[in-house]
């Protein structure tokens, strides 16, 4: 049986067969069903509902290292579901995520964008089903903004990891699947780029299984004829989906799989039963159903029993799929692999929230107000709703863009919304879906839905709104006042670039500029120098502080000749090497022509690991610092009768000494590993209504730099180098040249320098015992085996001096003749001693 789906020249759905054929009943013809071309225009009204109830919802993001094909990935799943007519290139700077002018023009993604669209097609959808709502962030992959995936992977409830199957699995997928293990996100893998040589699927598969730490349950398996990549056959339902070069799917059942390519057809069958041994393993409803069935176990019961293995995002099963994005192989069965196995919101796991320095289930929380009497008005409940802000964008026709997700109840357009991390009310102008550039206005966002807002004056990344009952404008019920989701804390820049402005005018104009930089991109921070007056802008890596800079020029419209744009350098950061003695500062000065005077005491040790593993829920760590805040209550008293706002007063200590250890006293440079401990005394150090938060701020502030300043006198202040993390992959014949290279001229530091056919290190996943179909050039009829074993490719592990790593890429290509990879990821800061700690007190 062959059964053949177009839709008026695009790909067809294959999500069709469970309405036309059960997996055990052959048909015996040749069905060919046409679906009528939507106009796109009438598709993209449709996509776009924000009514959609919640189980109805996808969140998802993709993640996978730089050049896996996520942006490719992305182009195809807006096509296939009718939201775009043409499919853009990376390669031709027209894709609709990649939609900024330097994205285009380098080829990479730089911001997350957020798509919304609908799977299935309206138009495919049998009768009375729904299309479910896939909202869908497509990351960055580069590492110099690995916070930008950091930022939205919390606000997902499922992920897609690409891998490319020519280099498996690299290092960044590494890093962003931990980041989502930690944001339990249930996770789905693509192998992609099939087509491409040297591709591997065994390996791919092999390599997930032991560097991700997961069994992979493989859903689908390639579909080779001879050394070309034509479909993928799909385990679960048993069937085969080939894709012409046209574009056209069709669906081929397992019976004329067997008369074409017996091989095959036996290479799915043991597919098909591997998957329900694993699954049968570990799902005790599966297991039953295998025991009586064996291998006519139902497609829908296998479904089921992967769902519920991934549903807890602990990542100990992931879904495996196959394809070749740029092709048009396979992703239209991914889109259905999303739909059958991701979680939508009501899946998850109860948000959590922050009050008071203690963390709360959200319904915890509003039950303790409703056990208080604090009641909603006319009945309604204590919070309206509760949203995140993941992302703040600049958009240059709409102003600054807030992107929330809705997290509880409804958020309308016309609410007054409490911004918990600033303490005030604001008001939207606009409520908007989007789709990339483009944008819908809606009246409301409900639960589980993302979109973004116009208006918001105030509101950074991070930030948490909420609305109440009633209308508002001064202040929030005081039980809700300091309800915050928590968010992902910035790491610590790594390189900078001074800028010394001709003019007055040009410096102001540019400090405006960076401040609404940094409220779009809070890992870029700038400061202005004491001594030199230039303005210092430090930033994740060389690329994000090229791509900030590009912003500035371009989107902000600086003159690049109205200042004098130094090069970019590593950020030397600075330490304390042993423990100050208290130091309390009253801070006794006029502020904005307003009289004021704060105390507080401040001692500062150097960071050790006993302190994070005894951080209090009170702790803040901030930029590789743990700050602690101590309020002292009076005897016979609690937090409710004193004369103050603990929380607010607490926040501001906060703020003083985070400004405090932004420059230290030997460079000038950031201040880490330092563990600060903060006293405020209500009795001595609280003086009324003139304890303003001004006031209450810079004594925090200039307490910090005093006992920095003595430290330093006394020679109790080091300095930091950040190390980056460091994977080559070089021919057999230049590794010892590099590795020398590395070792004399770089000071790097080998760790390990592992060989194509080295084991795989032990992770507790029993290899041996993971299925994986056999690669077309496992065979030696394979003109593929030829070209896989041309150059013996060796991997070189270590770390290296930031510095010294920078510009590295392009001395590797005199050793290497460009025969190389170079992988950087962020190292830890260490201590600079000896003649580079004497170079580094020179004049600079």
């Amino acid at each position: 049986m062959l059964l053949a789906v177009s839709r008026g020249g695009r790909l067809g759905h294959p999500r069709l067969l469970s309405v036309l054929r059960p997996r055990s009943t052959a048909l015996s013809h040749h069905i060919q069903i046409t679906l009528p071309l939507v106009p796109t225009r009438h598709v993209h009204g449709e996509q776009l509902q924000h009514d959609t109830k919640t189980e109805g919802i996808r969140n998802i993001g993709i993640i996978a290292h730089v050049d896996a094909g996520k942006t490719t990935t992305t182009e195809r799943m807006l096509y296939h579901s009718g939201l775009i007519r043409h499919i853009g290139n990376v390669d031709h700077g027209d894709t609709t995520t990649d939609f900024l002018p330097l994205e285009r023009e380098r080829g990479i993604t730089i911001q997350s964008a957020a798509i919304t669209f609908l799977w299935p097609p309206r138009s495919v959808c049998p009768p009375g089903q729904q299309p479910k709502t896939i909202n869908l962030i497509d990351t960055p992959g580069h590492q110099d903004f690995r916070y930008e995936v950091d930022r939205c992977l919390p606000i997902l409830d499922g992920a897609v990891c690409i891998l490319d199957s020519v280099k498996g699995v690299e290092t960044h997928t590494e890093r962003v699947w931990q980041s989502a293990q930690l944001s339990r996100i249930p996770r789905l893998i693509y192998v992609n780029k099939l087509d491409r040589d040297g591709a591997s699927f065994k390996r791919s598969v092999l390599e997930a299984a032991a560097r991700l730490r997961t069994t992979p349950l493989v859903c689908q398996i390639p579909w080779w004829n001879k050394d070309e990549f034509i479909g993928v056959v799909d385990v679960v339902n048993g069937l085969g989906m080939r894709f012409s070069s046209t574009g056209a799917l069709s669906l081929v059942s397992a019976e004329t799989i067997e008369k074409e390519n017996p091989a095959l057809r036996a290479e799915m069958d043991q597919a098909r039963l591997s998957l329900v041994e694993t699954l049968s393993e570990h799902d005790d409803t599966l297991m039953t159903e295998f025991l009586e069935l064996e291998e006519d176990v139902s497609a829908d019961s296998i479904k089921q029993a992967i769902r519920r293995l991934v549903m807890d995002g602990e990542a100990r099963f992931a879904p495996v799929f196959a394809g070749s994005s740029l092709r048009n192989i396979g992703v239209q069965p991914l889109l259905d692999a999303v739909v059958d196995y991701l979680p939508n919101p009501s899946d998850r796991p109860e948000l959590e929230v922050i009050s008071a320095g203690k963390t709360y289930p959200l319904s915890d929380l509003l039950k303790q107000a409703a056990a208080k009497g604090k009641k909603g008005h006319n009945h309604q409940p204590p919070i309206v709703s509760l949203a995140h802000v993941f992302k703040v964008v600049d958009d240059p026709r709409r102003g600054m863009l807030s992107f929330a997700r809705v997290y509880h109840g409804t958020l309308s357009r016309n609410s007054q919304m409490w911004n918990s991390n600033i303490h005030g009310y604001e008001k939207a102008q606009s409520i908007l879906h989007v789709s990339a550039k483009d944008y819908q206005e809606i009246q409301h966002l409900a639960t589980g839905h993302i979109g973004a807002m116009t208006g918001l004056k105030s509101a950074r990344t991070g930030d948490t709104l909420l609305t109440f009952p009633g209308h508002q404008t001064q202040s929030a019920p005081e039980a809700f006042r300091n309800v915050r989701i928590k968010t992902v804390e910035t790491p610590p820049a790594v390189a900078f670039i001074a800028i010394e402005p001709y003019s007055k005018t040009a410096g102001e104009k540019l400090e405006d500029a960076l401040k609404r930089l940094t409220r779009e991109d809070p890992s870029i921070r700038w400061n202005q120098d004491d001594k030199t007056g230039q303005l210092i802008m430090s930033g994740m890596g060389l690329l994000h502080l090229e791509v900030a800079k590009d912003r500035l020029l371009t989107h902000y419209k600086i003159d690049k000749d109205s200042a004098l744009w130094g090069d970019i350098q590593v950020e030397y950061s600075e330490c304390p090497l042993a423990s100050t003695a208290p130091h309390r500062n009253v801070y006794d000065r006029s502020l904005r022509d307003k009289i004021g005077k704060a105390a507080c005491t401040v001692s500062i040790d150097p960071l050790e690991a006993h302190h994070h593993e005894t951080m209090l829920e009170s702790s803040v760590e901030r930029d590789g610092n743990i700050i602690h805040v101590t309020i002292p209550l009076p005897e016979d008293s609690d937090a409710e009768r004193l004369p103050f706002d603990p929380e607010v007063v607490r926040q501001q200590l906060l703020n003083g000494a985070i400004a405090g250890l932004a420059r230290g006293p030997r460079r000038s440079a950031p201040v880490r590993r330092c563990h600060v401990d903060i006293t405020f005394d209500p009795e001595t150090d609280f003086f009324g209504a003139a304890s303003t938060g001004g006031h209450i701020t810079n004594a925090a502030l200039h307490a910090v730099r005093d006992a920095l300043r003595e430290a330093h006198a006394q020679g109790n202040i080091g300095i930091l180098e950040p190390f980056a993390n460091v994977q080559i992959q070089c021919p057999e014949a230049a590794s010892n040249a590099v590795q020398h290279d590395f070792v004399s001229a770089r000071g790097g530091v080998i760790s390990e320098v592992r060989k194509p056919d080295d084991d795989a290190v032990d992770t507790g996943i029993d290899l041996s015992r993971v299925y994986v179909p056999p690669d077309p050039y496992d065979s030696v009829d394979s003109l593929r085996g030829g070209k896989k074993t041309m150059v013996r490719m060796l991997h070189v592990i270590g770390k290296a001096p930031l510095k010294e790593m920078m510009k590295y890429d392009s001395h590797l290509r005199s050793l290497t003749g460009g025969r190389h990879a170079l992988q950087l990821d962020p190292g830890p800061f260490e201590l600079v001693t000896g003649p580079r700690e004497k170079a580094l007190d020179k004049p600079w």
